[in-house]
């Protein structure tokens, strides 16, 4: 499945605050997820494999820019029930660059998600996604959709994260094992 989006992350230190916030807004309630990504050494752009406990797992191949604010992002998602093999020969063949354990509660307005996240040993963000696996909406009207919540939730340019959160570990892991 080919899927378009939009998206923000910000750091933020009160994470019920902001779930207070988009409750106002009568969202999906989507439940909440404990989530492993594993990524791999791929050549280009960025590729996972996302276990969620309990339900699916998804292979996650997506591209996108490492700067602040909204930012475009090219996804294939492939979903597939849990099964260790897969996991086994990606990490075989490729090698596994860092694992992001996460728990993630998840709302949902239209076709705009909102992940409150808490991530192990890097913290708690929120994080939006408008998303568009129709062709339903062209770029600038995501980009619009995201830009909004960014407002709604008056996050502060300081908040926005521009790394992924593979990234913000590998570089904290790389930061110790310099010390």
């Amino acid at each position: 499945m080919k899927i378009k989006n939009f998206e923000f992350k910000a750091k933020v230190e009160e994470l019920e605050k902001y779930q207070d916030q988009i409750l106002k807004l009568n969202p999906i309630d989507f439940g909440t997820e404990h989530q492993i990504d594993t990524y791999f050494n791929a050549p280009k752009g960025r590729l996972k494999l996302r276990e969620i406990k309990g339900k699916e797992s998804k292979l996650i191949d997506y591209n996108r820019e490492n700067t602040q604010g909204s930012k475009k992002s090219d996804v294939l998602l492939y979903k597939h029930g849990m099964d260790d093999t897969l996991k086994q020969i990606l990490s075989n063949q490729m090698g596994v660059k860092i694992i992001v354990d996460k728990k993630r509660k998840i709302y949902g307005i239209d076709n705009v998600k909102f992940h409150f996240d808490t991530v192990k040993d890097l913290g708690t963000f929120i994080e939006v996604e408008a998303i568009d696996e129709t062709e339903k909406f062209n770029l600038e009207e995501l980009k619009k959709q995201c830009d909004f919540y960014y407002d709604y939730f008056n996050i502060q340019l300081h908040q926005v994260e521009k790394l992924s959160y593979s990234d913000l570990l590998t570089d904290k892991l790389e930061k110790s094992w310099n010390a």
